[in-house]
């Protein structure tokens, strides 16, 4: 973004004085003509004493092809302005001074004229040698007067008419040169105004384009006046299709919602609602443009599902510190309890009554660590180390050591492998604990018969992708736990401590893969998604 700065010369472009200067010759030669036009018309009529025929007829066609070349060297703009200025000006005040002293002197009204001219030449130079002008005409009208007297026989004989006439120039001048000063300090001011308002523009284009959300701006016709990329991409339309178009014609949902916004009618204020579009959950900010809804809205898109998502990940950020620290501190005493308990049950002939207190104890030791354990889980995250893993190699010797150490029997898991080669990139402690999960709670939640717990490898020929399946033949999970199946905390058993399922996706995602719950007729179905590597 580029700041636009002023100048005299932005501030008063020199063109704008050639056109007045133009408007003035044209004035110039309207006089002139007026002048030829007086003398043909009526020079049979004797209307002023000491009128010169001649001298009035030579002094107006004079006067007229003045004016002409005039106009010639403003169109040719020379010489400088300033300078042919106070040429045309002291031509003026000369032809004009002549035809009054022609017709008459100063009785003739002629000397009116110097007036307008001083005005018109002030105005023009913005009030530069406004005085000046004023002089040179108030010296004029002095010696044609003193000429006069010496070579006329007047009915008066002093210089009041002259010296009012010039009096006249003078307070003319003046008035024009403090008009055209207050007009040159108003039009700076326009002009920084004017440069403001598109610096202004400019650095709200700046803002709105780097906005995350997005920016709709709707006039009182729902006319699209003004969007950014971000609408474009929240939407899903081409910036031709936003072009000048209407809100019905793009998104009639979102012209739908802006009208009932408009029916609320009320309090003025931001009004938020919120709108699906595609696989997204917008959340809809209307800010009325006036103080009515009615004269348009300017719309403020947010993808709630990305807030949701921040919102979620700063919670368990905040909670995974926290629980961390709060295991680190109860591991000390915990194990101080289960150290007591295991002296206690040496002791000899204990009775039956503190046998079951000691185990009851000690079950509920093992499951405190077991919830430690996966509390500290949470912030393993970060900590994958990858390497290149043939799965096939790996699914068998996962599916050997979780029937030996789970005690499940071989005919009850299935491993059903692919023909697949094709290595995939991952940490394989990360992607053991993932499968001793899944495998886990799917044997627990299982018939625990022949076949009851399925452990497949789904690789397509095409595609970049390869899926682990571990299937059940359980009751399946509900439509209400699979909403928040991931969710930490979250457990349908007793003594579970809800962390296995968010632990496992945090794994599978820190490692560019995905873990989801497949929605199957029967039993219950999770899908590992992995990503072929490409060395």
């Amino acid at each position: 973004m580029t700041a636009v700065t002023a100048s005299p010369q932005q501030a008063y472009p020199l063109d704008a004085y050639w056109r007045s200067m133009g408007y003035f010759n044209l004035y110039r030669l309207l006089i002139a003509g007026t002048f030829v036009g007086t003398y043909f018309f009526l020079h049979e009529r004797i209307w002023w004493d000491n009128y010169d025929s001649v001298l009035y007829l030579q002094s107006a066609l004079g006067y007229l092809g003045a004016g002409l070349v005039a106009i010639t060297f403003t169109g040719l703009r020379w010489p400088r302005f300033n300078r042919q200025l106070t040429l045309q000006v002291i031509t003026d005040i000369g032809f004009i001074v002549v035809l009054m002293y022609a017709a008459g002197g100063v009785k003739s009204g002629l000397g009116l004229l110097l007036v307008v001219a001083i005005a018109g030449a002030s105005l023009i130079s913005q009030g530069r040698l406004a005085l000046f002008y004023a002089a040179l005409a108030s010296i004029a009208l002095l010696l044609e007067q003193s000429y006069q007297l010496l070579t006329w026989n007047e009915s008066y004989n002093d210089y009041t008419h002259a010296v009012m006439l010039s009096l006249s120039c003078f307070a003319t001048a003046w008035l024009a040169h403090s008009f055209a000063k207050r007009t040159d300090r108003s039009e700076a001011l326009a002009s920084q105004r004017g440069i403001d308002l598109e610096n202004m523009a400019q650095v709200n284009e700046l803002i709105t384009r780097e906005m995350p959300d997005g920016v709709l701006v709707v006039d009182k016709d729902f006319n699209l006046r003004h969007h950014n990329s971000q609408v474009e991409s929240l939407f899903g339309f081409a910036t031709s299709t936003w072009h000048e178009s209407s809100l019905d014609q793009c998104m009639p949902e979102l012209a739908t919602l802006m009208r009932r916004w408009i029916g609320e009618g009320g309090d003025i204020g931001p009004a938020a609602m919120k709108l699906s579009s595609g696989e997204r959950e917008l959340r809809l900010r209307f800010m009325p443009l006036g103080t009515d809804r009615k004269q348009g809205a300017v719309i403020f898109v947010e993808d709630w599902s990305r807030v949701q998502t921040q919102a979620q990940q700063l919670k368990l950020a905040a909670l995974g510190r926290l629980t961390a620290n709060i295991a680190h501190e109860i591991r000390n005493p915990l194990s101080a309890i289960s150290h007591a308990n295991q002296l206690l049950q040496e002791e000899d002939q204990p009775h039956p009554t503190a046998i079951r207190l000691l185990q009851i104890i000690a079950d509920n030791v093992q499951r405190m660590d077991k919830m430690v354990k996966d509390v500290l889980e949470l912030n393993r995250r970060d900590r994958t180390k990858q390497e290149f893993i043939a799965l096939p190699d790996l699914l068998r010797e996962f599916h050997d050591q979780f029937c030996q150490a789970e005690k499940v029997p071989d005919a009850g898991m299935v491993l059903d492998l692919s023909e697949y080669s094709h290595p995939v990139l991952f940490d394989r402690q990360h992607l053991y604990q993932i499968l001793w999960n899944l495998c886990r709670n799917g044997w627990q939640h299982s018939q625990q018969q022949e076949g009851s717990l399925s452990l497949s490898l789904q690789a397509p020929k095409s595609g970049s992708t390869v899926c682990i399946e571990v299937t059940d033949n359980g009751p399946g999970v509900s439509a209400e736990a699979r909403a928040h199946l991931f969710e930490p905390f979250f457990t349908t058993e007793a003594a579970g401590t809800g962390l296995g399922l968010y632990i496992a996706r945090e794994l599978a995602e820190a490692n560019g893969a995905s873990l989801e719950c497949a929605n199957t007729a029967v039993g219950g179905q999770f899908r590992i998604n992995l990503k072929k590597a490409y060395s």
